[in-house]
């Protein structure tokens, strides 16, 4: 029997590389005896309905309330019990530690009755397939299981209908007091890979010098600016007569004033932000002037003026190329039209005025960082610290 690993409060900074790594995989061996333990008690638990005896009618609810597991992960470790129950194999390399919870979560879906039952007609040894993604699971990435066990239930259906696939597609958004949102959505296969192939071109041809976002930064920026660039193309459908577009309310004296000003400006959909967020979205934006009298009803609107000409922003874009921030080089098309001095302080719609950022380095740009273009053409990037950012030439130039 494999040696258990006694817990301690050895300094592990005094451990060799290779130690170090003994030890995490001697601690997932064991995390997955203890995983296996508990999901075998819980399924004896489910069976027997020993819930009832705090007074609950299922080991999810018992689960949720008393042991504080989200609702999806308490479901699946009933889901795994009572699938373990038709699959000793996998249950066995679970007990040794030779398999983890979420394989053995991947593995579950071929014991459900209904692919039992198909298993049975069409003369499936259901032990030989258990042995089979035991060794997989054991031995193989944990991608390759899931392929395995998705290939196995395609062949048990392989005359039935087509699902379709809109029909397990889910989309959930939170907002938040601060006006941040969260959420959580469910793609079919295609409706997957179609967003991850949009996402992976922008993260992709987003990359620059020094970048240090995490994937998870990069895939959410890169969410943002495919809303950019679908709002900026104007092919969305239309909301009840009008193009759809970020709508901004701001006092006057907010939007001009020098102050971040928290809480100064709403939001179509209910958030609040910042004046200077604000100002950030106005400098290529359109401009509509409400007068409002004392009771909150407007007296006069004017009607709105596009601050940054389309004459303006083509001469930018054919003078500059992409973005000018130091080491980026955004594709235009991603890019707005910053006013070097705020229109807002008297700066100028103009060429001279303008530089192209993408929203990542506009938002910096906004937040102290500063780019000025030289008398020879050239662009220059300033730190907030006021020290410069200095990068070598760039690859294509050099084409």
């Amino acid at each position: 029997m494999a040696r258990s690993l006694v817990l301690s409060d050895d300094d592990l900074h005094a451990l060799a590389d290779g130690a170090l790594l003994d030890r995490t995989a001697e601690l997932i061996r064991e995390r997955n005896r203890i995983d296996a333990e508990l999901i075998r008690t819980i399924r004896v638990a489910d069976a027997r309905q020993a819930c009832e005896h705090d007074g609950l009618k299922t080991m999810p609810s018992w689960l949720r309330n008393h042991a504080r597991l989200l609702a999806a992960a308490a479901a699946e470790l009933v889901r795994s019990g009572r699938a373990l129950e038709h699959l000793p194999a996998l249950e066995a390399a679970f007990a040794a530690g030779d398999v983890t919870a979420e394989q053995v979560a991947a593995v579950a879906p071929i014991a459900r009755d209904e692919h039992r039952v198909a298993a049975a007609e069409q003369d499936v040894d259901l032990a030989e397939i258990d042995a089979a993604l035991t060794a997989i699971a054991a031995s193989q990435p944990h991608q390759v299981l899931g392929q395995a066990v998705g290939r196995y239930l395609a062949m048990l259906d392989q005359d039935g209908p087509e699902p379709d696939p809109t029909e397990g597609r889910r989309l959930a958004i939170t907002q938040h007091t601060d006006g941040s949102i969260t959420g959580r959505f469910d793609l079919d296969a295609v409706g997957g890979e179609k967003l991850r192939t949009a996402l992976e071109s922008v993260v992709q041809a987003g990359r620059c010098a020094g970048d240090e976002r995490t994937r998870h930064q990069q895939q959410a920026d890169a969410l943002v600016q495919l809303c950019d660039n679908q709002l900026a193309a104007g092919t969305l459908p239309t909301l009840r007569g009008y193009k759809p577009q970020v709508i901004v309310k701001i006092g006057v004296g907010d939007l001009a004033g020098p102050g971040v000003g928290p809480g100064a400006a709403d939001l179509g959909f209910g958030a609040t932000i910042s004046a200077a967020r604000a100002r950030w979205i106005a400098c290529d934006g359109n401009i509509t002037r409400i007068v409002m009298g004392p009771d909150g009803m407007p007296l006069e609107y004017g009607r709105s003026v596009r601050l940054v000409p389309p004459h303006v922003r083509r001469a930018a874009e054919v003078r500059d190329g992409w973005c000018v921030f130091a080491g980026c080089g955004a594709p235009t098309f991603w890019c707005d039209v910053h006013h070097l001095l705020e229109w807002v302080n008297g700066g100028e719609t103009n060429l001279e005025n303008s530089a192209l950022l993408c929203e990542r380095h506009h938002t910096k740009v906004h937040h102290g960082f500063r780019v000025e273009r030289q008398p020879d053409g050239r662009w220059r990037t300033w730190r907030p610290d006021g020290s410069e950012i200095l990068i070598g030439p760039r690859l294509d130039a050099a084409a």
